[in-house]
């Protein structure tokens, strides 16, 4: 152990700790709501791009349908889930023509849903509405058709938020996630949705088909037979309880995206009632969306804001290699917002690298450039036309924000250029004009930049030249390329340079809950798990070679690692083994051997998870040889237990109860759409390596009258000045 706490890295048997179990989301039935004023689900404004239902009077209509069918009699009822858990609204019988109706009492806040119970297990359901609190505007159907596709839709959507029974959950996650089922199924018509229908999707890929099949799976409870048990038992994860009804069935495949692939597939045949369908068995039940939009061609890396917006750096113009002026912002349903695709404060050619500041900006690398840009929670470019340079900034590409807003950016050096360049630029408080540099021989272009939740920031170190990239057919026949970790402190100190044998090539890194660092190796597809001290806990060998580039982890530990050669992302068991499969361990793959694949996944660069339990992808090549530019970005629907966005900088899973939310960093500007201040006349901008009796003499002071001066600001110990600080002059 060294004296900073970082160990030397030795490979060993791993010790496991004991983990921890991410709490069920929790749900609470009532009988019938009390009225509430104000605050009432509306649909005033309708989701942009969507048609908007007509009104809420406080009523909902509709018709429940099985195998295309009226449902006579069956059991319809009205709930609203949210974070205080979930509550019946009011509750009818269905007529002879299907029909119900049910006048309510609407509620402050929430996801209002149907569902209709149809004999011992045929369970159907579908989002009607949702309020405030999430990214996309409040709305409310008042009449709805509810079949087999608005069940798959809604369950799948809502999936990270449903204990089996009943949904709930906090904002924004919630809220976005009923948006999204209305891209998969329109409950207003009972038909496919216009996103999973639109030119991007429909024909083009797989999920349209997933979608009816997944339908037809539901149909067959549609008379309560050897069919529906079938599907039950089917449906069963591993050491897990048999599904009592279809909602459960689609969950558990939600969950279990592996399960029982062949023998679903042959199970949907007999129903057949849906177009289009699966021709065969897929590898996998996930429904996947891409989402594109002007601009929005060959993207590096996600970030998400507070509210749940997906930010994506774009590397080309379209059609092109040439550097691209543009950053785009979709909304959870993948609607572009903000005027997306958003140009100025100096982008040219978006680099690997997005973070979010406490006061809510964006910060962009801009790789052609060679400086950073900046925009506003909205949108608006904070950063001059040309960027901001401060720092020397060469090929800039990951980047971090700290608990104390200091940004952290990774200089690369770029594509081409000799072994052992690059440094890490800090600017302090997000402050450019206080930049410092900050050097060490073991940093050998640096990519990928985290935080810790010590404060201390991880960088990976790639060691190659990345022109080798550019020439795939190199790929995987190179030597060893080496790589290696640094390991700096809050005090801007490098703690250690971590050199590991199964580290060739890395690129990304993400932290999970207890700190570990998990760091996937482009040239070998390992995955090497650090501890916090540095000592390797395992090296996961992924089962075929994917080229991983990018890495995240979501609520509940497990890895997801995006392949840039197999286009496939791929899913590992993390810390926390028992939200994992029985049976497996630290580091088992969980999705097939050649990863999660899918017509809508291109040659991936970055992965992230947002607050629904979405995992999304970002398309960055459709084609290795020639290099030609990737389109859109994908989204998961469900396949992940949510987080808290942006990071804080650990993955935290959203919690439930009241008062209970997403931990929340206090903001350093108190105006962060304002440009920073440079040091004016008058005071002295602090830098690494600055003492106070230094400072006094260059100003010809004393050290006491400067600290008595300024000891509002450096606090009781005048030992302990910060880079950044702006110290008044006596």
């Amino acid at each position: 152990m060294t004296r900073s706490g970082i160990a030397r890295p030795a490979v060993r048997s791993s010790r496991r700790r004991r983990p921890w179990r991410a709490g069920p989301v929790p749900a609470v039935c009532a009988t019938v709501a009390a009225a509430s004023a104000a605050l009432a689900l509306t649909s005033a404004a309708a989701p942009s791009g969507a048609a908007p239902g007509a009104p809420s009077d406080g009523a909902v209509h509709g018709v429940i349908t099985g195998v295309g069918q009226p449902l006579r009699g069956a059991q319809v009822r009205l709930w609203v889930g949210s974070r205080e858990g979930s509550r019946e609204l009011g509750r009818a019988r269905t007529d002879a023509s299907g029909s119900f109706r049910i006048r309510y009492a609407p509620p402050a806040r929430g996801v209002l849903y149907v569902e209709a119970t149809s004999g011992r297990r045929m369970r159907l359901r579908a989002v009607v509405g949702s309020g405030s609190g999430g990214a996309v505007r409040p709305w409310t159907l008042n009449q709805v058709r509810v079949n087999e596709l608005t069940t798959v839709a809604a369950t799948y959507a809502l999936a990270q938020f449903d204990g089996g029974r009943e949904v709930a959950g906090p904002a924004p996650g919630l809220e976005n996630a009923a948006a999204t089922s209305r891209n998969l199924a329109d409950p207003a018509t009972g038909t496919a949705g216009p996103k999973v229908t639109d030119a991007a999707n429909g024909a083009r890929n797989e999920t349209l088909a997933t979608l009816g099949t997944l339908a037809d799976l539901v149909s067959v409870c549609a008379a309560d037979g050897p069919h529906c048990e079938r599907l039950l038992r089917l449906a069963t994860p591993p050491g897990g309880a048999t599904p009592a009804d279809t909602v459960q069935a689609l969950l558990a495949l939600a969950h279990h995206p592996t399960l029982s692939p062949s023998g679903l597939y042959a199970l949907s045949r007999t129903a057949g009632h849906h177009s289009p369908a699966l021709t065969a068995p897929p590898e996998a039940w996930l429904l996947a969306l891409r989402y594109t939009d002007t601009d929005l061609y060959a993207p590096g890396r996600i970030a998400f804001d507070a509210r749940g917006n997906a930010w994506a750096t774009d590397n080309w113009l379209p059609g092109t290699r040439a550097p691209s002026r543009y950053v785009s912002v979709l909304d959870p349903t993948g609607r572009p917002v903000f005027g997306s695709p958003l140009s100025g404060g100096g982008m040219h050619g978006g680099a690997w690298g997005l973070a979010i500041d406490h006061g809510g900006a964006v910060w962009a690398p801009s790789y052609g450039g060679n400086a950073m840009a900046k925009y506003s929670a909205t949108g608006t470019p904070l950063s001059p036309p040309s960027g901001w340079k401060n720092g020397g900034l060469v090929r800039p590409q990951g980047v971090a924000v700290d608990q104390r807003g200091n940004l952290w950016i990774a200089n690369s050096f770029g594509l081409k250029g000799k072994p052992g360049l690059g440094s890490v630029v800090v600017y302090p408080h997000g402050d450019p004009a206080g930049a410092f540099t900050l050097t060490s021989s073991g940093l050998n272009h640096p990519f990928g930049l985290q935080i810790d939740g010590r404060g201390r920031a991880w960088v990976t170190n790639s060691h190659m030249d990345f022109g080798q990239l550019l020439d795939s057919r190199k790929a995987g026949r190179l030597g060893e390329i080496g790589g290696s970790v640094t390991v700096f402190g809050p005090d801007f100190k490098r703690q250690a340079t971590l050199k590991v044998p199964s580290l060739q090539g890395p690129l990304a890194l993400a932290l999970d809950s207890h700190g570990n660092a998990w760091i996937p190796s482009f040239f070998n597809s390992t995955v090497t798990e650090l501890r916090p001290d540095g000592s390797v806990a395992g090296v996961h060998q992924l089962p075929k070679t994917v080229f991983p580039w990018s890495i995240a982890v979501d609520g509940s530990d497990r890895i997801w690692v995006a392949g840039f050669g197999n286009a496939s992302v791929s899913l590992l068991c993390g810390e926390n083994t028992a939200a994992c499969p029985p049976g497996t361990t630290t580091g088992t793959v969980l999705s097939p051997d050649r990863g999660f694949r899918h017509k809508a996944i291109q040659h991936l660069t970055a992965v992230q998870i947002d607050p629904s339990g979405n995992v999304w992808l970002a398309n960055n090549w459709s084609k290795l040889l020639p290099p030609t530019g990737g389109v859109g970005l994908v989204q998961l629907v469900g396949a992940a237990t949510p987080v808290c966005t942006p990071l804080t900088p650990l993955p935290v899973r959203p919690a439930a109860a009241p008062g209970q939310l997403c931990p929340q960093q206090p903001p350093t500007d108190p105006a962060p759409d304002r440009a920073p201040r440079a040091a004016q006349p008058g005071d002295h901008l602090v830098r690494p390596g600055d003492t106070l009796s230094a400072i006094a003499a260059a100003h010809g002071t004393t050290w006491d009258r400067l600290y008595r001066t300024n000891a509002h600001a450096i606090g009781t110990d005048p030992d302990r000045i910060r880079p950044g600080q702006h110290l008044l002059l006596p």
